[in-house]
């Protein structure tokens, strides 16, 4: 089972990534800022679709992910966050 994060100080500013020209944020960091597993996040929106529209919920494909794990790596590096 994951372990939920407890929260501390959350700058939510650095929780959004601009993919597809879009800002967005990742189930990660939702499920940090409502203290849930990340599986919680994913089952609400899994059986909730009508409240979580395409326009608010995609997956990233390979690219995108390994693009995003480059940034989410070099910010936490800069931040001393551990990476």
């Amino acid at each position: 089972m994951e372990n939920i994060i407890e929260r501390g100080e959350i700058i939510v500013e650095d929780m959004i990534y601009e993919i597809r020209g879009v800002q967005v944020m990742l189930d990660l960091d939702l499920a940090k800022l409502y203290q849930v597993e990340t599986k919680r996040i994913n089952e609400a929106v899994k059986n909730n679709p009508e409240k979580f529209p395409i326009r608010f919920s995609f997956i990233l494909d390979d690219i995108e992910t390994e693009n995003l794990r480059s940034k989410i790596s070099t910010s936490s590096l800069e931040n001393n966050y551990g990476g």
